[in-house]
């Protein structure tokens, strides 16, 4: 059975999500340990699990400048304090990244297909994972 690219990147970005929630569902138990992901989050959640699934992409391009404005502030953040030497530069570069995919997910929310859309928001929202998962407890 082939697989399309669309369906191949939807089951790989599946996938990796998973392997991040328990990364992710430890943070959310205990509260993100930098305010700004927890903003982040607050605006993310429902998206995720209420609006995707709907495929309400109307409702993900109104929730994409707030989105994307929290986003920039976990940017302006960048590495926080209290993480391990050894992973700053990862961090910074997963940043980078992050920033890369917020800027996306705004052009996609202006004009892109639906599709698009879906991309560019799984994008940010594996992006953030990974950076909630390398935050430092505390």
């Amino acid at each position: 059975m082939k697989l399309t690219r669309t369906t191949s990147v939807f089951i790989i970005t599946a996938v990796l999500s998973s392997l991040f929630l328990v990364n992710l569902a430890h943070a959310t138990q205990h509260g993100f340990s930098v305010p700004q992901y927890e903003q982040f989050h607050d605006v993310l959640h429902p998206l995720e699990h209420e609006a995707l699934p709907k495929k309400d992409f109307r409702r993900i391009r109104n929730k994409t400048p707030e989105l994307v404005r929290r986003g920039k502030a976990i940017v302006a953040v960048g590495v926080p304090a209290g993480t391990k030497e050894e992973q700053k530069q990862e961090f910074a570069d997963h940043l980078k990244k992050f920033d890369n995919a917020l800027s996306k997910l705004r052009t996609d929310a202006r004009k892109g297909s639906n599709a698009k859309l879906k991309l560019s928001y799984s994008a940010v929202h594996d992006s953030f994972e990974m950076l909630a998962a390398m935050l430092p407890r505390g």
